[in-house]
């Protein structure tokens, strides 16, 4: 039997890309979206808004009894992009952005918790991927974009520290920064695309276990400090 994947932002960018990898590698693919987009050939989609307080209970419900193998928490937004004194730093901006990536990831990951419990009774391996960033590394520290720094930092803690709750249900976490990648967020000079990244990524989470929980890992491999 495939392993269940799912994957939440999933109608363009990095996360259809995941989706599309994921389908041609046989998974059982499952792709999260707010609105209206293009179907994706071999994938289900379901509904998901990570700033609706009842998305993730009612995305849970809708999933019924099955498994989940595999949730990736790659829905996120970049707002704020400038340094100190530019008019980018709005409150609403700093509650939106960490609505979506922070709030939004723990409150998914609290809500499929029966699903990815119910892999790992079956005998699968069951994984989480938070899609964070270097840019949240304060060790890699640029300047500027302070909120969408801010908010990744906070994903990759949040991913450090559910690997340690987590580990009794032997549930597997880790954070990734997928690359510079050429979508709309990372722009058309960034330096590799969507379809390098999502088989990185697909690759890092194939080899994700108990060992490797905790981690904050690039999309081709190597390790980068929180």
């Amino acid at each position: 039997m495939s392993e269940t994947i799912l994957i939440t932002g999933a109608s363009r960018g990095i996360g259809r890309a995941l989706a599309e990898a994921a389908s041609a590698q046989g998974l059982s693919v499952i792709g999260t979206q707010r609105g209206a987009a293009d179907p994706i050939p071999g994938v289900e989609t379901m509904a998901l808004d990570v700033t609706d307080a009842a998305g993730p209970a009612a995305l849970a419900t809708a999933l019924g009894d099955r498994p989940v193998d595999i949730l990736v928490c790659n829905a996120g937004i970049y707002e704020g992009r400038g340094r100190i004194g530019e008019p980018a730093f709005a409150a609403e901006a700093w509650a939106r952005t960490f609505a979506v990536n922070v709030a939004g990831v723990f409150l998914t990951i609290e809500a499929l918790l029966p699903a990815l419990r119910r892999a790992g009774h079956v005998g699968g391996r069951p994984r989480i991927g938070v899609i964070s960033s270097q840019m949240g590394s304060s060790e890699r520290a640029g300047g500027g974009s302070y909120i969408y720094r801010a908010s990744k930092a906070a994903a990759t803690n949040l991913a450090v520290n559910l690997a340690l709750d987590l580990k009794g249900d032997g549930i597997a976490v880790a954070a990734y920064h997928p690359g510079w990648v050429r979508t709309d967020m990372g722009g058309a000079q960034a330096a590799i695309g969507m379809e390098e990244s999502a088989a990185g990524l697909m690759a890092r989470l194939g080899e994700l276990t108990l060992d490797r929980s905790g981690g904050f890992f690039m999309w081709d491999g190597p390790g980068i400090p929180n």
